[in-house]
């Protein structure tokens, strides 16, 4: 199968999309002190709340990179089939 140009630029975007929020999600996450037991940002031990949002935020950058990586997949063969 052979995504359209359409799709494939739409999944770059995603992954693009997904790598530019994320990771300033993450640092919101640490600097909020419901991430510490102590209430003082980067006093350990984390909280719950920092480990689950971690788990969330490497879930989606993952999804995000093989989403884009697909987008890419798919530019490529498109422009292979032009030839």
């Amino acid at each position: 199968m052979v995504l359209s140009r359409g799709w494939a630029v739409f999944l770059i975007g995603v992954g693009v999309w997904t790598w530019a929020i994320w990771p300033r999600f993450a640092l919101a996450i640490w600097r909020d002190p419901r991430s510490w037991s102590a209430g003082v940002v980067g006093e350990w031990p984390a909280t719950g709340f920092l480990w689950v949002h971690a788990l969330l935020i490497g879930a989606s950058l993952a999804i995000g990179t093989a989403v884009g990586l697909l987008g890419v997949r798919g530019w490529r063969a498109s422009r292979a089939g032009m030839r």
